[in-house]
């Protein structure tokens, strides 16, 4: 075991991933270290925040000891998130009393590309069973909490991740969006969190999800990090149903690029046409202050669709696919999956999915699809669209209630979020920036949208903010 000082572990808290990965290269500190600096940090403040549900110390020192030194990401620790992507040897229970014995037999090619850019998996972060919430409460491994106030949410379904991230455990961890959830928990937890354009990183062995509904990345702490990951594990696989394009030069060379005069849209009136949190809009209407006093073009746009229509059209088409998933997991279990072996939401959307005809999913499916399609081409002269990435303040732990049996009424709850899912079904990239804290001292997130394949105009979008309204020095009540 390699030894752990306090000066080791304050140098770690304070990097981010990038500048690690630069030290081990240069032989100042190893990956044995940082690894034991990450289980200090860890151990110190997982109790409070349960941001973490599996430890994994040895294989994480076991994978230090063999990593690959000159990696962009050379021995950094990092949290696989307890959904869906498979690391072998590691749990692989979507946070569900169903799958809780389950272990991973192999690497998906997303964990293949993380192990290569030298990440060290010290663990996997709590998320609310099979991701659908916006809240990390499941009933498998209890609640995590927000890092600036333990009675809010950490947001979902990558709560663990966000809180994890925040409160400086890892300075990277994985995450995934259906309908929202890299982008929910950055803004509760104040920390970055991009989903990338649809097809940008293969689901392989997965071919798809929710008819391209789901992404996944990562959070992070610094855009340079977001950018680095995207390098490290973007890319389809032959045959994949989506393949954006990609530009010549890294992500990480061009979010460093200052943008030129941009076309900027933003909207403060939600597409469901509620009502917006004061503070929330302050932060977006300074956000754009910054931008027009940078040069660049702002005028208002609203979204150009109905949003409860366009929710409940989405929320009824993921439930097939959910069905069969289930399904097919009866042979990794052994045994179909019953009631008792789920949450109530889940058994709902279960026994939803398979009851739709075949002539409804495929007429969901359309509709989504149209949808989409409305959407970017409302907003393709935008070069960048601009909202709140919530509509509200983080709500209390226990809010949204996994335990309720009527999915409709479940998915209701749900409209803090409305700014979100429209670019699950778009394709657009879309990234949570914490430019701004309620006079409470809760993070509150600004999105930037961009053009299908167009991660580069978000980053160095990103990037001019992270130096105008920059957030660094920002550190929650439970932090290293």
């Amino acid at each position: 075991m390699a030894p752990v000082t306090e000066s080791l572990v304050r140098e770690y808290s304070e990097a981010d991933g990038l500048e690690l990965g630069e030290r081990v290269r240069k032989g100042e500190v190893s990956p044995e270290e940082l690894v034991e600096a990450a289980i200090v940090n860890i151990e110190k403040l997982n109790p409070a925040l349960n941001a973490v549900i599996h430890k994994l110390y040895d294989m994480g020192r076991a994978e230090a000891a063999a990593i690959d030194r000159q990696s962009p990401f050379a021995g950094v620790p990092y949290l696989l998130k307890e959904l869906a992507t498979a690391w072998e040897g590691a749990p692989n229970t979507n946070s569900s009393r169903y799958l809780k014995d389950v272990i991973a037999d192999s690497d998906a090619e997303v964990v293949k590309r993380i192990k290569k850019a030298g990440f060290v998996l010290v663990g996997k972060s709590n998320a609310p069973e099979n991701g659908w919430s916006i809240s990390t409460e499941p009933e498998l491994y209890g609640a995590t909490v927000n890092p600036w106030n333990e009675q809010v949410t950490a947001g979902g379904s990558s709560g663990g991740s966000c809180a994890a991230v925040a409160s400086h455990m890892v300075p990277i961890a994985e995450s995934s969006d259906a309908a929202g959830s890299i982008r929910v928990p950055a803004s509760c937890c104040g920390v970055l969190g991009l989903k990338p354009s649809r097809g940008r990183i293969t689901l392989a062995p997965v071919a798809d999800v929710w008819h391209g509904g789901a992404y996944f990345l990562c959070n992070s702490r610094t855009v340079r990090d977001t950018a680095a990951y995207l390098d490290a594990v973007a890319g389809a696989l032959p045959g994949d149903p989506y393949t954006p394009p990609t530009p010549e030069r890294s992500w990480l060379d061009l979010s460093q690029v200052a943008p030129e005069k941009l076309r900027i849209g933003f909207s403060v009136t939600p597409p469901d046409g509620r009502s917006v949190d004061p503070e929330v809009k302050a932060v977006l209407m300074e956000t754009v202050r910054v931008l027009d006093g940078a040069g660049h073009t702002v005028e208002e746009h609203d979204l150009p669709i109905d949003g409860d229509a366009a929710w409940q059209i989405y929320t009824h088409m993921s439930c097939v696919q959910t069905a069969a998933i289930f399904e097919w997991l009866s042979a990794v279990v052994g045994r179909p999956v019953t009631k008792d072996d789920v949450e109530p939401v889940t058994w709902a959307i279960i026994e939803r999915g398979r009851a739709t005809s075949g002539i409804r999913h495929i007429s969901d499916v359309e509709g989504v699809r149209q949808i989409g399609r409305q959407i970017a081409m409302d907003l393709d002269p935008y070069d960048i669209f601009l909202t709140p990435s919530l509509t509200q303040l983080p709500r209390p732990v226990g809010y949204y209630d996994m335990s309720e049996p009527d999915i409709d009424k479940y998915n209701a709850k749900w409209t803090d979020a409305m700014f979100e899912f429209p670019f699950n079904m778009s394709g657009q990239p879309a990234m949570s920036l914490p430019l701004g804290q309620s006079s409470s001292g809760i993070p509150i997130g600004v999105q930037a949208v961009g053009r299908y394949g167009d991660e580069a105009t978000i980053l160095a979008l990103a990037t001019l903010l992270e130096a105008e309204m920059p957030w660094k020095d920002r550190r929650p009540p439970v932090c290293a």
